[in-house]
């Protein structure tokens, strides 16, 4: 189930609540690893937290896990897809366009997409981004946590809550 508010306050709440835990395992400068992130930490967000994969040379990007969440914001399975598989090419070039600053700059990302893409402009999710390093210093996954804003007039409750 997502995460789904008329307004932004639970929305920027949960995203507080999940940087602030990523900000809780960087040792100094360095970057938390995936070993370092416990999803028994964070177990009401998980439905809509994802893992992008990222690869180099050239650099692209594919959805390791999507949570349960994310299916209906979808309407289909994303985990083990590139972006090219989930999105057209625009949706894709913004994805792309956004992982490329959190890679480059090892920061964290936060924005709005909106998803008339697929022909759902009344939805939109508010996303954030957070670099992970398994050698605490080059960006190999990004860990994805998603609210959706619109859509359905009754607000979801989420048990667990990520592109």
């Amino acid at each position: 189930m997502i995460t789904q508010t008329g307004g932004s306050a639970t929305a920027v709440r949960a995203h507080e609540e999940i940087f602030t835990y990523w900000a809780s395992r960087r040792e100094g400068d360095r970057l938390p690893g995936r070993s370092s992130i416990h999803p028994s930490h964070f177990k009401r967000h998980l439905p809509t937290v994802s893992l992008i994969d990222v690869s180099s040379n050239p650099r692209d990007y594919s959805l390791r896990l999507a949570g349960t969440g994310l299916y209906s914001v979808y309407g289909r399975e994303i985990t083990g897809r590139s972006l090219t598989e989930v999105y057209n090419a625009a949706a894709a070039d913004y994805w792309r366009e956004e992982l490329d600053k959190i890679v480059e700059n090892r920061r964290p990302g936060v924005g709005v997409h909106n998803f008339a893409w697929r022909g759902a402009g009344h939805m939109s999710i508010l996303w954030l981004r957070l670099p992970l390093a398994t050698n605490g210093v080059d960006v190999d996954m990004i860990m994805g946590y998603d609210a959706l804003i619109g859509g359905r007039t009754q607000p979801l409750v989420s048990g667990i809550r990520a592109a």
